[in-house]
């Protein structure tokens, strides 16, 4: 059965307030609340939350300079500030939210997916890593702006 989606909402929202304040105890309740009472429909809507979360933080640090979708232009890995992927669920994170960013949603599904289909602590890890990773970019694209102020 499916998390009533005002819970949902809720929960993510939290999820990601926590993870931009660096509480990761907060972010990490959440989160697993998501994953106990939801679905993996559930756990994917709330990973696209985390992406929009980075895809916003990408299009503010980058400002005019953005790639215009609408003109055929595409964000790469290498558009994100300070992000080298380290470890495969960092390279998860950065992969979905470029693929997100991208418009590309059956891209960012099949990440999804594939992450699912690992194990139990696989997708766990690649899951709060999105979260993390969106947060990061959120946090350093406010320096950024701040910076440029």
């Amino acid at each position: 059965m499916r998390m009533d989606q005002a819970r949902l909402y809720e929960l993510t929202m939290r999820a990601i307030g926590c993870a931009l304040a660096q509480d990761a105890e907060g972010a990490t309740d959440a989160m697993v609340e998501i994953g106990q009472n939801g679905t993996w429909h559930d756990v994917y809507g709330s990973c696209c939350a985390y992406a929009e979360v980075g895809k916003a933080a990408l299009v503010k640090f980058y400002g005019d300079q953005a790639p215009d979708l609408s003109r055929g232009d595409m964000w790469a890995l290498e558009q994100l500030p300070g992000k080298t992927p380290t470890d495969p669920y960092e390279t998860f994170a950065i992969r979905f939210i470029v693929a997100y960013a991208n418009d590309d949603r059956d891209g960012a599904f099949a990440l999804f997916r594939a992450a699912l289909a690992s194990s139990d602590e696989d997708y766990v890890a690649s899951v709060a890593a999105l979260l993390t990773t969106a947060a990061s970019l959120a946090n350093s694209a406010l320096e950024h702006t701040r910076a440029r102020e």
